[in-house]
């Protein structure tokens, strides 16, 4: 069956209260009224209105719709194999039936309704997490806030070293508590890693712009580069060109099985905006001297015109 979001189509949080629900069918109500709007497709959203406002005012029906969980709108599901039990519910199979008429029917099974004996597993939180490329390197503890059953309440989460951007962290028993002997629900972490002024983010390795000056390229030079761990030496070969990729392996962010990516600094030549009396000397010289011809095939080719920028 496909999953209906009832909080989302009321406009409200899923831990609000019945007041706050009921306020806004009503407002819903009064603006969607197929006697009111005009608009195409206001029966259609009236009953959706309706439909979501029955359940959720309802206690019963509305335990039951939080235990199926947070999901994606139109989302494929299956309600888990206990909880038709655990609601007093009994008919068609889940798969034939509608979220809206699995609801409506509930009560009417062969149990009589009243507290479930069935083992009830807790309820599921989802949450995004962002973090520093640091932290995600090193690991790091946050204050995740959760509600559960229309009380919110801090936790102290611990992200280990080696998350990557992406990446979906499950943290088995640290949701709702489970009932009845039930198991209790998972957290999942969705991990995103902040923007750095610095790196940028492939996976574990890391990768960065070095300018280097003319001479540097062109002679090879020791030049101090920053990483995770502190400033360390970096040797550039004689003829870097701009563009090259300098690898420092095992210097890139902590992998959760163990070991690191690497780092690469991505080399860029620059060169100075003004120049000295000496300076523009020596680099007229060089132009004279230097047998380097950087256009040596486009040289060949007559140009039609003299283009300035």
């Amino acid at each position: 069956m496909k999953f209906k979001d009832y909080y989302a189509t009321l406009g409200v949080p899923r831990g609000a209260d019945a007041e706050a629900i009921k306020k806004a069918y009503r407002k819903l109500a009064r603006q969607h009224h197929p006697d009111v709007a005009k608009e195409a497709g206001a029966d259609a959203r009236f009953k959706e209105i309706g439909e979501a406002y029955a359940t959720l005012k309802d206690p019963q029906k509305r335990a039951a719709y939080d235990q199926l969980g947070p999901r994606m709108p139109g989302e494929e599901f299956t309600p888990p194999p206990d909880w038709g039990d655990a609601h007093a519910w009994e008919g068609r199979h889940f798969d034939e039936q509608d979220l809206a008429d699995l609801l409506a029917a509930m009560g009417r099974g062969r149990r009589p309704a009243g507290r479930s004996t069935a083992p009830l597993h807790g309820r599921d939180f989802e949450a995004a997490v962002r973090l520093t490329i640091e932290d995600a390197h090193r690991g790091t503890t946050i204050n995740l806030d959760v509600a559960h059953e229309d009380r919110a309440r801090t936790l102290a989460v611990t992200v280990p070293p080696g998350v990557t951007d992406g990446q979906r962290l499950r943290l088995r028993g640290r949701g709702g508590k489970g009932r009845n002997g039930g198991t209790d629900g998972d957290i999942y972490l969705h991990i995103q890693l902040k923007p750095h002024p610095v790196y940028r983010v492939t996976g574990h390795d890391l990768a960065f712009d070095l300018p280097l000056s003319p001479w540097e390229a062109a002679l090879g030079a020791d030049v101090e580069v920053g990483t995770l761990d502190g400033p360390v030496l970096l040797t550039v070969p004689r003829g870097t060109r701009s563009g090259r990729r300098l690898r420092l392996r095992g210097r890139g962010l902590a992998k959760a099985q163990g070991g690191r990516g690497d780092l690469y600094a991505v080399a860029h030549i620059d060169v100075p905006a003004t120049l000295t009396a000496r300076e523009r000397e020596l680099f007229e010289e060089l132009s004279r001297v230097s047998q380097f011809r950087p256009r040596r095939v486009i040289d060949k080719e007559k140009p039609h015109e003299h283009a300035k920028p």
